[in-house]
């Protein structure tokens, strides 16, 4: 007898994290909100954290089904650790990666590779439901540096001026596997894939 894999609606419509998260969640089935005609929803908490239950919360109490939501960005030390949670809209609402790129090495002109440490950093938030008291979340950090030129073809967002210390390459240079292991994203899905089966017995 055939098992299907539990069903989790993911809180975006970015093709790239998409990608990510389901190469790291093989288990699960997941579902972005736009199937479900789940709109986007405003991110008006200033911590990552606030921004990733908001957008579960939302994908859940509309979908009816469990909701995971990844709410990540760029902290850049030289830049008073913006942009952070307005990492996708650092140009402007709706700005496109290649312009949220112009804008943060705009702002980093002049400054010399050792002062331009990095961090990206993830929070994910599992909702069983949209009136959850008790989420699951479960963080993740990269540590980095930014390049002074895009570099890469690979990933999204800030990945090809986001510098790898250990492969003395960008983000965007790494292989799908390689960056999985190494990324934010990675780290937090790990922490979260520790507690997933015993929360999936509640879903």
């Amino acid at each position: 007898m055939t098992q299907t894999k539990p069903s989790l609606v993911l809180a975006s419509g970015n093709a790239g994290k998409i990608k990510e998260l389901q190469a790291l969640l093989p288990d699960y089935f997941l579902i972005p909100q736009t199937q479900f005609d789940v709109p986007e929803i405003a991110e008006t908490g200033t911590t990552f954290v606030e921004n990733a239950i908001l957008k579960a919360r939302h994908a859940a109490k509309i979908s009816k089904l469990p909701a995971i939501a990844d709410d990540s960005g760029l902290v850049v030390a030289a830049l008073n650790d913006a942009p952070a949670i307005y990492s996708a809209r650092y140009a402007g609402q709706g700005a496109s990666d290649a312009e949220n790129i112009a804008k943060l090495l705009s702002e980093l002109d002049g400054v010399p590779v050792a002062q331009r440490n990095a961090y990206f950093f993830c929070v994910l938030v599992l909702m069983r439901h949209a009136d959850d008291p008790c989420p699951i979340i479960a963080q993740g950090r990269w540590d980095g540096y930014i390049l002074e030129q895009p570099r890469g073809e690979y990933g999204f967002g800030y990945d090809p001026v986001f510098g790898v210390s250990t492969h003395q390459c960008s983000a965007a240079e790494l292989s799908l596997e390689i960056k999985n292991s190494l990324s934010h994203r990675g780290k937090a899905l790990a922490q979260l894939q520790r507690e997933l089966l015993s929360a999936t017995e509640n879903l």
